[in-house]
């Protein structure tokens, strides 16, 4: 653990450094999916709509053919050469049993849940802690939001 005078020497080194020039990794960009319900209408539409589902963070709502609905976290996905070959596996929200949905079988899909990791990026952290440095607060530790 570092001391105070080593992270006091350490902040005041990054405050004078260009944001753009300290190493950082590439991340991808997110889209804003809460709330979105994407049309199915093609087999493109419906792969990339499952493929955005598999990257949201929070819960979707699977419409089967059949009318019934699993509300849940879409874990995983495995794509064949048809929709009938290509699956999704969803852990609903009301009951602990993994489901596997084929593609072909799902008729609608709707990103309901909240997206729990949105805003939440590193950048996001660093102005809070720089926000609370400001303020004169001393050991700052930003702890991370209860999920529901």
């Amino acid at each position: 653990m570092a001391t105070e005078t080593q992270e006091s020497a350490k902040l005041a080194q990054l405050a004078h450094e260009n944001p753009d020039e300290i190493e950082v990794a590439a991340g991808r960009e997110r889209e804003q999916l809460e709330g979105w319900i994407p049309a199915l209408a093609t087999e493109a539409e419906i792969r990339e709509a499952l493929e955005k589902a598999f990257d949201y963070r929070g819960d979707v709502t699977i419409t089967r053919k059949d009318g019934s609905q699993i509300v849940g976290y879409l874990f995983d996905r495995r794509s064949g050469s048809s929709l009938a070959d290509s699956f999704v596996r969803i852990i609903p929200s009301n009951a602990p049993a993994k489901v596997n949905v084929a593609y072909s079988d799902i008729a609608a899909l709707a990103f309901t849940g909240r997206d729990t990791a949105a805003g939440k990026t590193f950048e996001a952290w660093v102005k809070k802690y720089w926000e609370k440095k400001a303020a004169g607060e001393r050991n700052i530790q930003i702890e991370p939001e209860k999920l529901d």
